[in-house]
């Protein structure tokens, strides 16, 4: 079996899959509807009254095992630097046993996008928030605010947004190194900036561009292109990270 092989297998053990637990119906309201009462996936992409695409929706990745084990997958380079590359290593012989996912800690950005859990957009005027159904946030502030000059390193990093047109451009910094990229263990530093494309092509596509900015780690940057699908007539349910964990308790502690 190949280290990615495993590390999946691994993965999929330690992060129970719960595509398939979300409500059993509950209509998404204001959504095209084709003549048998289904979404219509394929209509234009909503509008808010502002006149902007509206991103709002509960979302996956399509094909996501293939990122979520590497986000890299579709490139034909990574260009580790010497100390990444020894660390992204590591990680791959230890079969990701230091993963942050195997300790409940949040996925952080970009990696939050190839999680099997969904992801809920809510898109106000001046802030977008994702919800995560991990029991972890995101804001995204419209409102013209700079990135914070000196800021306290955090999971998701701090993000501001514009339109640029149909286009919405996010900037993101202040991430505190301790997330991974993907479960192979991409490292990410302090240093990374992240800009985020996001185009909802249609009701039930959003195609979202990454570029990875971050110099102590990589000695160019990289980019990625997802499609999220649209998961409707459906909610988020709770989930949380080992709940009625049994193993614990068995193990001798010295």
């Amino acid at each position: 079996m190949t280290a990615n092989l495993q590390i999946m297998a691994a993965v999929m053990i330690a992060v129970p899959f719960t595509l398939n637990a979300q409500w059993l119906h509950q209509p998404t309201p204001g959504i095209p509807r084709t003549p048998d009462g289904r979404p219509n996936l394929a209509a234009s992409a909503p509008r808010t009254p502002q006149g902007k695409p509206d991103l709002s929706g509960i979302w996956r990745l399509r094909a996501f095992g293939k990122f979520h084990v590497n986000l890299t997958a579709d490139l034909t380079e990574v260009p580790l630097r010497s100390s990444a590359a020894a660390l992204y290593n590591h990680r791959l012989e230890t079969f990701g046993a230091e993963d942050p996912a195997t300790r409940c800690l949040p996925s952080g950005i970009p990696r939050i996008y190839a999680d099997p859990l969904p992801l809920k957009i809510v898109q106000l005027p001046q802030l977008i928030v994702m919800l995560h159904e991990a029991m972890s946030y995101r804001q995204i502030f419209l409102d013209g605010r700079e990135l914070p000059q000196d800021p306290r390193p955090a999971w998701m990093g701090y993000s501001v947004g514009r339109w640029e047109g149909d286009t919405l451009v996010v900037t993101s910094a202040g991430f505190n190194e301790r997330a991974w990229l993907d479960a192979n263990g991409h490292p990410l530093s302090d240093a990374m900036r992240l800009t985020e494309s996001f185009q909802r092509l249609d009701v039930g596509r959003l195609e979202l561009q990454i570029t990875i900015d971050d110099p102590k780690t990589y000695a160019k940057p990289l980019t990625v292109t997802l499609t999220l699908e649209l998961i409707a007539d459906t909610e988020l349910l709770e989930f949380v990270c080992l709940e009625n964990e049994q193993d614990l308790r068995h193990q001798v502690m010295k």
